[in-house]
């Protein structure tokens, strides 16, 4: 049994993401600090934090909505990366090894997201 949300491999994932998001958007130009770069840390650091606000919600219920909340920042997220990739606003290495993170992320939060849907249908009680 995991004592606490750092001991989830998704949010584990997602903080490193995270960090490697803050690392790459500084390297973007300054006139998008206020603009895409702030959107882009503002996704980032909403996925690791709903995963871990849900996982101490009391009840599984919450623990989905917010893993939901997660996978919506997760989109958000790679469609800001994607434009930055686009428009030539990174290193394009950089932005892809982040992506295929992003896309990990993506796939244990959908994978979290139906085993708890499950044990909901099932009757369960809350054990994340």
């Amino acid at each position: 049994m995991l004592r606490t949300f750092k001991e989830l491999k998704v949010w584990a994932k997602a903080y490193d993401v995270c960090l490697k998001v803050y690392a790459a958007t500084r390297t973007l130009p300054s006139d998008e600090r206020f603009g895409l770069t702030a959107q882009i840390r503002r996704a980032a650091v909403s996925i690791p934090s709903n995963i871990a606000e849900g996982y101490n919600r009391g009840s599984t219920r919450d623990y989905v909505r917010f893993l939901l909340t997660a996978s919506g920042s997760v989109a958000e997220l790679e469609t800001q990366l994607l434009l930055c990739r686009d428009l030539k606003l990174g290193h394009e290495a950089e932005l892809a090894r982040i992506l295929d993170g992003v896309s990990e992320v993506e796939r244990m939060l959908k994978a979290m997201i139906r085993s708890l849907r499950r044990k909901l249908q099932a009757g369960s009680p809350r054990s994340p």
